[in-house]
């Protein structure tokens, strides 16, 4: 059932198309990430959801209700700001009651819900703490709080982990969808970090110039990106030039540089395509370097030599040249105690997925 229908928005900055036809539903109960570059339109959308921002043209519906004309605080939506809004004078619980001000609750009423929302955010006991002594990670708790203590239907979350390091980012990213599916409120977030997006989000957005370019599922959106802008967006992904040889019973034959001949089955193909890119995709791990005997494998075997390398631990990224290909292709190997990691220049069989090939539509 969606919570929130988007339906032909158009948004004009003067002469600035900002939103083009943005058509979408949003699930209740769904955390939906509206991912793209910077300017791709991501932001203002969320603020036409809020009511921040009226729309030029179309309608939204929040809960089936027409919101045209509805300010901002009359909707059943919230948002956390990137930059929190925290107000350093007050304390923890201060800042998290702020909004209850005008509800008209006794004080064994309104510390109640103040003390269940921090705890919702892993913050009892933090009440009378001053919120300007608060690191980066507590202070953002402190904004879910003081957005969940009003119960909206719908949360809107703006770049709300940008401010972090690095590993209090992926802490959090774990603690908000575990949030999500406690609170099993809508919470919509606005990221440029597709690692992000790709971890948190039951459904993605991914938006270019104004544009909503495709919408799925997280598995969906990397493995079968519909266009090759998405495909390049989202991770890392290979294009080998192809060439057109052959279509039957729905099966459409390639001959891809440094691959040779391929055959894609209907379900790797553009529904509805006639015709197709003169490219397809492979993702890194499609790719994967030979170390034991050939004859064992049942993959497709190339030759090529190592480029370049890069070690992150665990995992060895290598740029190989493939005989025939006109670029280097980048193969990502899981490191294990059995497997060398090998030396720029060195020799190697390449085995690849022919499931894994991603052909785009002209």
């Amino acid at each position: 059932m969606s919570i929130i229908s988007l339906q032909n928005i158009e948004k004009h900055y003067g002469d600035y198309h900002a939103l083009k036809d943005v058509s979408c539903e949003i699930a209740e109960g769904e955390f939906f990430s509206l991912l793209g570059p910077s300017g791709c339109g991501k932001t203002t959308l969320l603020r036409v959801i809020a009511g921040f921002e009226d729309v030029s043209s179309g309608t939204v519906l929040l809960g089936g209700q027409n919101m045209a004309g509805v300010p901002a605080n009359k909707r059943p939506t919230n948002m956390v700001f990137q930059s929190y809004a925290i107000f350093p004078h007050l304390s923890v619980a201060q800042n998290v009651g702020f909004g209850l001000r005008k509800a008209k609750l006794q004080p064994a009423q309104m510390a109640d819900a103040i003390n269940e929302a921090l705890e919702m955010v892993g913050l009892a006991g933090f009440g009378e703490r001053a919120a300007h002594a608060l690191s980066g990670g507590q202070r953002q708790r402190v904004a879910l709080a003081r957005a969940l203590i009003l119960k909206p239907k719908v949360l809107l979350l703006d770049e709300p982990l940008s401010a972090l390091d690095k590993k209090m980012r992926e802490q959090m990213q774990t603690e908000l969808r575990r949030l999500q599916r406690q609170v099993g409120i809508t919470f919509i977030l606005v990221t440029h970090d597709q690692e992000e997006a790709l971890i948190m989000s039951d459904r993605i957005a991914v938006m270019f110039e104004g544009e909503i370019a495709q919408v799925a599922p997280p598995q969906d959106l990397y493995r079968r990106p519909l266009t090759r802008r998405v495909g390049e967006f989202i991770g890392v992904m290979n294009f080998l030039n192809a060439r057109q040889i052959d279509v039957s019973d729905g099966t459409v034959a390639f001959d891809i540089e440094g691959l040779g001949e391929a055959k894609v089955g209907p379900d790797q193909l553009p529904e509805g395509a006639r015709a197709y890119l003169p490219v397809v995709g492979l993702r890194p791990e499609a790719f994967t370097i030979v170390y034991e005997d050939p004859k064992l494998r049942s993959q497709r075997i190339v030759e090529g030599e190592v480029l370049d390398l890069s070690y992150y631990g665990d995992m060895t990224y290598y740029e190989v040249k493939l005989d025939g290909a006109s670029a280097p292709v980048t193969i990502s190997m899981k490191n294990l105690t059995t497997r060398p990691v090998l030396e720029r220049g060195t020799r190697t069989l390449v085995s690849w997925d022919e499931g894994s090939l991603v052909v785009f539509a002209a």
